[in-house]
């Protein structure tokens, strides 16, 4: 740990004199994320180990194509850096194959789709007013103008999903291909069923894990793996690695899958990022990484059920994983100004639509919170106490600009005193 706190000095050295503008702005960065409580379900914070992996000379190296197979030379090493982190993550989820290359979740899922669909094809997704990602058939993503998508959504009086519903949308739709998994849906998702849906049709089944990848390599969700013909998911949120993406399929498919990465979407992987997944793979195999996700999961427990008691409403009334979707519309705000409230006191959120939000998207009558970051700088019940404390204070403080800055203030000695990287 000496060592790389040593050389980070140096590294800082140099890019100040280098260029003051971009050490100045990542300064501030450092400043940010320190000084304010991070409650966004898609962010995390990587160990030291991972930001050395990522940092370092590896990113000099060219490296198209797979291992024992690269366009160029000088390949061995991370040959076997990403031979290792392909073994990790088969290992970590049971897989048959793993691709590690993909930049990021959706270009996982493209490459998943490009790997066996035709354009026009069908796919049916989960709608992204319901909790579902943009890469799920959203029409203003490559999802939705490839392919014809097709929604499913959920319950109006459960706002969960409704498995009978969907097989009947699968049986008038005949997709080529069913995907599974959301961004803002916080229950759990029963695979098996999807699985069943998408055979009796005869379509392709996706799981997208993005969010719940951390929860699954622990247990607390169930794991698609052998339900699904394809599984794609996020090396970073729960997962606590680089930002980056990976795919898991059957070894049937892997072939396709890989040419769909390379050539097909990308050109040379991100060795560094690589590197990175790798150290977050052998992290997560750890005792330590199972306990830090139960912490994650009974965080958020708690969260909603405090949430319930100061009378915000929470969609599907509890989670089942790290993140909690809140209707506002009981505080009389909106998405959009509590986000921007919170976020000048130091409280970090997104506005979220909820299950048949009367507002549009850029407004949205909720938001979205996460617990993950918060539990890997150590907070807990009595911690949550305060962050809720702290929200309450400073809706109801919102037009008081005196207020929200003393609130601010200790929002920023409260943040202070859980470190994000021991110094």
């Amino acid at each position: 740990m000496q060592t790389f706190h040593l050389s980070e000095k140096r590294t800082s050295k140099m890019l100040w004199k280098t260029d003051h503008i971009i050490a100045k702005l990542i300064k501030d960065e450092v400043k940010r994320e320190k000084e304010t409580v991070n409650l966004i379900a898609s962010e995390n914070y990587v160990s030291k180990a991972v930001l050395a992996a990522v940092g370092s000379l590896l990113t000099n190296k060219y490296a198209e194509g797979y291992p024992g197979k690269r366009y160029y030379d000088g390949c061995e090493v991370v040959d076997n850096i990403e031979s290792i982190a392909r073994q990790r993550l088969m290992k970590l989820f049971n897989a048959e194959h793993a691709n590690v290359q993909p930049h990021a979740g959706s270009q996982a899922n493209m490459a998943v789709y490009l790997s066996v669909l035709k354009p026009q094809n069908t796919i049916l997704g989960m709608n992204l007013a319901a909790g579902g990602h943009l890469t799920h058939g959203a029409k203003i993503n490559f999802s939705g103008i490839i392919f014809n998508p097709v929604y499913y959504g959920v319950d109006k009086e459960t706002q969960q999903l409704n498995y009978d519903e969907i097989l009947k949308i699968a049986e008038k739709t005949k997709p080529a291909m069913i995907v599974c998994g959301a961004s803002a849906y916080p229950r759990t998702i029963d695979f098996k069923k999807f699985s069943e849906i998408a055979k009796s049709v005869g379509a392709y089944l996706c799981a997208d894990i993005a969010h719940i990848a951390g929860l699954i390599v622990a247990g607390l969700h169930p794991s698609p793996v052998k339900d699904a013909d394809f599984v794609t998911g996020t090396t970073h949120k729960t997962l606590r690695g680089p930002r980056g993406g990976f795919i898991l399929c059957k070894t049937e498919f892997a072939e396709q899958i890989d040419r769909s990465v390379f050539p097909g979407i990308q050109g040379g992987p991100l060795v560094h990022v690589i590197a990175g997944k790798a150290v977050a793979f052998k992290e997560a195999m750890g005792k330590r990484f199972i306990s830090y996700q139960k912490k994650i999961l009974s965080n958020a427990k708690y969260m909603a059920d405090e949430l319930i008691k100061r009378n915000y409403r929470i969609v599907t009334g509890s989670t089942d994983n790290h993140l909690i979707l809140v209707d506002l519309r009981s505080k009389n705000i909106t998405g959009i100004t509590a986000q921007q409230i919170l976020g000048e006191a130091g409280i970090i959120v997104n506005r979220n639509a909820i299950p048949f939000d009367p507002l549009p998207p850029n407004i949205a009558s909720g938001i979205r919170i996460g617990t993950a970051a918060i539990t890997t700088r150590g907070m807990g019940k009595k911690e949550i106490d305060k962050i809720l404390d702290f929200i309450d204070e400073a809706l109801w403080c919102q037009n008081n600009h005196n207020q929200l800055k003393l609130l601010t203030k200790q929002i920023k000695m409260f943040a202070g005193k859980f470190p994000i990287y021991a110094e």
